[in-house]
């Protein structure tokens, strides 16, 4: 059978597919528009590879949520990473992982797994205070944002505008969401981790693990902000 140059992506191209992903992963779904600010290309290339990586199934188009009163015209589609998309992010080990936990589960029971998952979000408390420590003006989100990110989940805060009492932080990236998907027990502690350095009941309102586009956790305001 010949080789057929054709399909095979000039590296060039395959190098800046991979920027746009990773903009993606790292922003949430963006638009053409800005992800052509963010990565310093014309709009018309972006365009090109976002149609390249649509018809591969790395990323999806979505209408654009509009929050409060809408302009006139349509609203600029937004693009998402897709299952596959965020599977090029993820670890290798994802089923030793997966074997691991359920032989936890079948010689310790759900309790093993469960302080398993504790035990390895054990580094929010400590993270979150010398975050806190060294940048006082953060908010609470904000120092989750940092401390999350700084594991690989690639954590934004948006400020909710009908909520004022509360932001949202979400993490556009999950490097478990795989194995969580089966034992949403990381999910659980994770969410249980935020709420004790916090002091209070915190809310997961979505996770990746479970077919959702971003994990999404409300965050009471301090009472300063």
């Amino acid at each position: 059978m010949e080789f057929d140059p054709s399909t095979v992506a000039p590296v060039g191209d395959a190098s800046t597919r991979d920027r746009v992903a990773r903009s993606i992963l790292e922003n949430g779904a963006s638009t053409a528009a800005e992800l052509a600010e963010r990565l310093a290309l014309t709009p018309a290339a972006v365009r090109r590879h976002l149609d390249h990586m649509l018809s591969e199934g790395v990323v999806e188009g979505r209408e654009q949520k509009v929050y409060g009163s809408r302009g006139r015209g349509r609203p600029a589609k937004v693009f998402a990473l897709t299952g596959a998309g965020r599977d090029q992010f993820d670890q290798q080990y994802d089923d030793l992982a997966a074997q691991a936990l359920r032989f936890l589960a079948e010689t310790g029971g759900d309790d093993a797994v469960m302080e398993f998952a504790r035990r390895r979000v054990a580094y929010v408390a400590p993270d979150y205070e010398r975050i806190v420590a060294a940048e006082p003006h953060l908010s609470p989100a904000e120092a989750l944002a940092r401390v999350f990110s700084a594991q690989g989940y690639a954590a934004s805060v948006r400020e909710l505008p009908l909520a004022g009492a509360a932001d949202q932080l979400c993490q556009q990236h999950c490097p478990v969401s795989h194995v969580a998907h089966e034992f949403p027990q990381l999910c659980e502690a994770e969410t249980e981790a935020i709420g004790k350095v916090l002091g209070t009941h915190v809310q997961r309102l979505a996770t990746i693990a479970h077919g959702d586009g971003v994990c999404t956790t409300c965050i009471p305001k301090s009472k300063e902000g």
